[in-house]
């Protein structure tokens, strides 16, 4: 807009110089016209004497005259045109280059972000990371300091243009007064006082602009002056804050461009109230990308890249994945948006509010990597729909819909979030309701025989969550606040790294397989299964709690303690709480010659004997055709 303006205000400015040039011309012109008219010597001639005298008076007064405006077009091209001119070709030209520079340097500086991005961390190349890193700081600080370069001129050009607006009309003033001086004194006195003051109004403008000047400079030194560090990745030597209600910054997002292809673009995201924004470069404002109020973010993840993780609706329809420059810009992001998502901003002190939501979880919530001994406890889960069938176990438990948490879960009740434990352990497992195999899958003759005569083997793949310590057997709630709390658990210290194992059902037992060496890792007796439940809304979240006493050989006597495990699994979670509840009833058939004749009898069985599961049926009609698309996806 200045530049448009500049070249309009400088046309019209040209054209009074040209119309003053030509007004110079036209009176020397109609000077020597006035001389020509004697040289004519008219027929008709009568009396020309006096009017050649005349006009020879005239053609000196017109001569004169010619002179002053040849004199005042001389004074307006130099104090009117040209510093206009000046103007336009050093202090604009001047903008529009460093503004290049800047792009230029802000284009680098994405494209070696790029690169960083891009670096693998499976293969990690120590050398090539190091160069990218400096390749990352040299063009930040290349693109700081042309910033600061472009902001400063800009600064100055504030000054400027005010000078450059004034100047020129200033020498306009002053070369008219200068041509009307030498007739009309009395003007050019009542003028004085204006131009005086005009002139010293420019002369502090310029006086500011020195001072200004000068202290910018100063503070670009002082800001070009820091350690590389500051432009340096993943040397953050601020802590993360974790009670955080806003956050923005820029940030990698994973887009498909096709069937089965990604694309990371890296665009600038903030949070405004309870939505996350987004602006593109080059926006004038941001648009809304996700409702975050009762969202869940945790981290994954994804195509080896680092600092990854996804936010995903409370319908569960919409989820997206994204990357952070750093560790500490990873953390907060996660942090800001659990925050947020609880609708902590909507609070009159929402500060306050997230400081002691963080130092309570933190307290209730501790990781461990070993069964420790545990605290009598209990919780309270929000939901309370079992997903499969359990059974009770003897001792007496609250029951109802006033159930707190502390009346399921112990405040303070250790997770653990691995199942592989040293040898100094095993004991601690083995009160906790699992039992370990032989290490080299050896197992006694007597659990072979029942292995080999178990009516129902099923396996499914399942990732282990965590567990812990609960208070009751006997309510389905207990599972719902586990989950709760693993997940919460999980979150807040930023543990996404899970173990995968095979879970095998069978009508004796439940086993946890290792899926490479096939090591039994822990075993749990149906008869100790007392609950086990799928997740309501998160189909492949299931867990069960596990009843063990605490003398070995007098079961009746000792008191029973219990543990929840959580788990997800690659199907639903429904499908294991049914093949549990079928194992359940086998179990208790087999008591009953009878009674076992009768399931078998009314249930499929595959050619060596076992039960055959089936999926759930989706009409009343059935295919005979199309059993085997009715088999499990173990």
């Amino acid at each position: 807009m200045l530049t448009d303006y500049t070249n309009q205000l400088l046309q019209s400015m040209q054209r009074v110089f040209g119309a003053q040039s030509e007004m110079g011309l036209a009176t020397e012109q109609l000077s020597q016209q006035l001389l020509d008219y004697e040289k004519k010597n008219f027929a008709l001639g009568k009396g020309d004497e006096e009017v050649i005298t005349t006009l020879q008076r005239f053609a000196k007064t017109v001569g004169e005259l010619n002179s002053l405006h040849s004199e005042l077009a001389n004074q307006m091209a130099d104090s009117m045109v040209f510093p206009l001119i000046q103007f336009r070709e050093k202090d604009l030209t001047e903008i529009s280059t460093l503004k290049e520079i800047f792009g230029i340097a802000t284009d680098e500086h994405e494209a070696a972000m790029v690169k960083y991005s891009r670096l693998p961390k499976k293969k990690e190349n120590e050398k090539l990371k190091a160069d990218l890193i400096k390749e990352v700081a040299y063009t930040r600080r290349k693109q700081h300091q042309a910033s600061l370069q472009y902001y400063c001129a800009l600064n100055a050009l504030q000054y400027r243009k005010r000078v450059a607006m004034l100047e020129p009309m200033l020498g306009y003033t002053q070369a008219q007064i200068s041509f009307f001086k030498k007739g009309i004194e009395l003007v050019s006195k009542k003028m004085d006082s204006f131009l005086n003051s005009v002139e010293k109004m420019t002369q502090n403008i310029q006086a500011q602009l020195d001072m200004e000047a000068e202290a910018m400079r100063a503070c670009q030194r002082e800001l070009l002056s820091v350690e590389d560090t500051v432009y340096t990745l993943d040397k953050d030597t601020e802590s993360v804050n974790r009670t955080l209600i806003q956050k923005a910054g820029y940030l990698n997002i994973r887009n498909k461009t096709g069937l089965v292809t990604t694309a990371w673009d890296r665009l600038y995201f903030f949070t405004q109230g309870g939505n996350l924004m987004c602006q593109p470069r080059g926006a004038v404002a941001g648009g809304m990308v996700l409702d975050l109020d009762n969202s869940s973010v945790m981290a994954v993840e994804c195509e080896d890249r680092r600092y990854c993780f996804q936010i995903t609706s409370p319908s569960g329809k919409t989820s997206m994945i994204l990357q952070a420059e750093s560790k500490k810009e990873y953390e907060e992001w996660i942090c800001t948006v659990n925050n947020i998502s609880r609708q902590i901003y909507l609070t009159d002190n929402p500060e306050a509010v997230a400081i002691r939501l963080n130092q309570s979880a933190i307290q209730a919530v501790t990781p461990i990597t070993s069964f420790e001994k545990r605290q009598e406890g209990s919780p309270n889960p929000d939901r309370a729909k079992p997903g499969g069938i359990h059974a009770t176990s003897g001792a007496s438990q609250k029951t109802g819909s006033a159930l707190e948490p502390e009346d399921l879960i112990a405040p303070g009740t250790p997770i653990q979030f691995d199942i592989m434990l040293p040898a100094s352990e095993f004991l601690d497992q083995n009160r906790s309701g699992g039992r370990r195999t032989n290490p080299f899958g050896e197992t006694d003759d007597d659990c072979s025989a029942e292995s080999d005569d178990s009516l129902l083997q099923q396996v499914f793949v399942v990732r282990f969550l965590g567990s812990m310590a609960v208070r009751c057997g006997n309510n389905p709630e207990v599972i719902y606040e586990a989950m709760r709390q693993v997940l919460a658990a999980r979150a807040i210290h930023n543990i996404f790294r899970t173990t995968e194992s095979h879970l095998m059902v069978t009508s004796s037992d439940l086993r946890l397989i290792d899926p490479q060496t096939q090591v039994t890792r822990m075993t749990f007796q149906l008869g100790e299964v007392c609950q086990f439940v799928a997740h309501q809304e998160n189909a492949r979240l299931m867990g069960f709690v596990v009843e063990n006493r605490d003398g070995s050989d007098a079961d009746e006597e000792g008191e029973p303690s219990f543990s929840a495990f959580v788990f997800e699994s690659n199907t639903e979670g429904e499908k294991i709480c049914y093949t549990i509840n079928l194992a359940k009833d086998i179990a208790e058939a087999k008591k009953d010659p009878e009674a076992l004749a009768q399931l078998m009898k009314n249930m499929p069985l595959t050619n060596d004997g076992k039960f055959l599961l089936l999926e759930p049926e989706t009409d009343n009609t059935t295919n005979e055709d199309g059993q085997e698309d009715l088999e499990s996806e173990a």
